[in-house]
């Protein structure tokens, strides 16, 4: 699927958000122009409004990203995956409304709702779930983790992939993870680190699948650590869809201008066109496909 070193095939955006009251529908159009064909659409959460304090009102933030999926959908041309669940910033934030006990029950109420999406079909995959990507107090981070931990046993009861939001303490992290996916006996793939770096390595990931922020820089990493990968691992852009931080992650537009980089990249670097094609086949269609069932 390279004609002339450019990738002509599937090209999958693991991870962004959108928003009716922004770009929505344009946003997706600069995706699909650019050569994407299919994307992960996460739920995001309402910052900037009043978050859900009940079952009802997490019902209603879903439905409204489910309902965002079949409107691409009916629109475009693209496979559309979602991944529902709630924000680990969310719980975090409504410790202070809450506190923390009600919070968390909450938080994993909103978890059992998105696995009932899940397990009736109308969504793919847990997340963003995990814990705060910023410093918080001493009992708040224990809580986050021994929640996490519940979190990931529910998707390991469920049979379900999850994508993580966590900190970024490069290996550290991902051993962290590694460890508790082990204690809650979700399989290591299952558990997608989200805004990943691209560091691919077995020995950075240990074992966890990652969906990559694509920014500056990481086309150099990717082709020098893809070959020592053992896991699933993709792109993203996690954009955001948001009128009050334009500027912030990355356009619609970037995995696939980055797909096309990593090809001429790894070609470069020594790859036969048929292990490069073989990757990014792995990476936009076979990979996603095992961890999400799209």
């Amino acid at each position: 699927m390279l004609a002339d070193g450019k990738w002509i095939g599937p090209i999958f955006d693991q991870h962004l958000h959108l928003d009716r009251n922004n770009r929505f529908l344009e946003a997706v159009s600069d995706f699909s122009k650019s050569g994407g064909t299919a994307i992960m659409l996460v739920h995001k959460p309402e910052f900037s409004k009043s978050l859900p304090t009940d079952h009802q009102g997490y019902e209603k933030a879903y439905s409204e990203t489910l309902s965002m999926a079949e409107e691409i959908r009916r629109n475009f041309d693209l496979e559309v995956g979602v991944a529902l669940g709630p924000h680990p910033v969310s719980w975090e934030k409504q410790i202070a409304v809450l506190g923390l006990k009600k919070s968390t029950e909450l938080h994993l109420e909103a978890i059992s709702l998105a696995l009932e999406h899940i397990d009736s079909g109308t969504a793919n995959c847990l997340g963003e779930v995990g814990r705060p990507h910023y410093k918080v107090d001493e009992e708040t981070w224990e809580a986050a983790n021994e929640m996490l931990l519940e979190i990931l046993s529910m998707a390991s009861s469920a049979k379900t992939s999850v994508q993580l939001h966590v900190e970024d303490n490069g290996e550290v992290t991902c051993h962290e993870l590694s460890q508790l996916c082990r204690s809650a006996g979700l399989p290591l793939d299952r558990a997608i680190r989200h805004y990943a770096p691209p560091d691919v390595s077995s020995e950075f990931t240990h074992g966890l699948s990652a969906t990559v922020n694509v920014g500056k820089g990481s086309i150099a990493t990717l082709t020098e650590t893809a070959s020592r990968s053992i896991s699933p691992w993709g792109m993203e852009t996690d954009f955001l869809d948001d009128k009050n931080r334009p500027g912030a992650v990355l356009g619609p537009k970037t995995v696939p201008k980055r797909t096309q980089e990593l090809a001429s990249s790894l070609l470069s670097s020594g790859w036969e066109e048929s292990k490069v094609e073989s990757l990014l086949q792995n990476v936009h269609s076979d990979w996603p496909e095992s961890l999400y069932g799209l």
